[in-house]
C-alpha cells in the first residue's frame, strides 16, 4: 500500500506512537507499505512547534529537519497537478492544508492515513483511519 501520512498522524508516529489506531501502526510498520509526506507537512509541523502547539527540544526547522531523516519517507511534491486539484475538492471546511493533502492523495494515487474525522466523513481521497 501507498500511504500518505497526515500531518499529525507523522507527529504521532514520532512522538506518541499509542495514539495511532491499531490498523494504522501496523500499516505503517509493515515493510510492503510505502510511506510518503508531503512538503506541506513539513511546513505544517514546523508552523505548530512555532506556535506552542506541539513542545519539541529544540528549534523547530532543526527538529523537523532531524525528524524527516528518522523514518524512510518518499516525498509527494507539491506540483501544478496537486494546487489545482486542491481548488476542485469537495470538503467541509477550508483548511488549506487538509485540501493540498487530499489532493496530493489523488494525484499521486496514494491513501491519506489520517485521524481527522472532517477528512474521513468527507472521503475526498483513499483514506485509512488511523484513530
Amino acid at each position: 500500500m501507498r500511504l500518505l501520512l497526515d500531518t499529525h498522524v507523522w507527529a504521532w508516529s514520532l512522538l506518541e506512537p499509542e495514539r495511532l489506531g491499531v490498523e494504522a501502526r501496523a500499516a505503517l510498520a509493515a515493510p510492503e507499505n510505502e510511506l510518503w509526506l508531503s512538503p506541506i507537512s513539513a511546513w505544517e509541523l514546523a508552523f505548530l512547534i512555532e506556535r506552542g502547539r506541539l513542545q519539541v527540544d529544540r528549534p523547530a526547522v532543526e527538529w523537523v529537519e532531524e525528524a524527516l531523516s528518522q523514518i524512510p519517507l518518499r516525498e509527494a511534491g507539491l506540483n501544478h497537478a496537486v494546487a489545482l486539484r486542491s481548488r476542485t475538492i469537495s470538503l467541509p471546511h477550508q483548511d488549506p492544508a487538509d485540501r493540498f493533502l487530499a489532493a496530493t492523495a489523488l494525484v499521486y494515487e496514494l491513501t491519506l492515513v489520517t485521524a481527522d474525522r472532517r477528512l474521513v466523513d468527507a472521503s475526498p481521497c483513499a483514506i485509512l483511519p488511523s484513530g
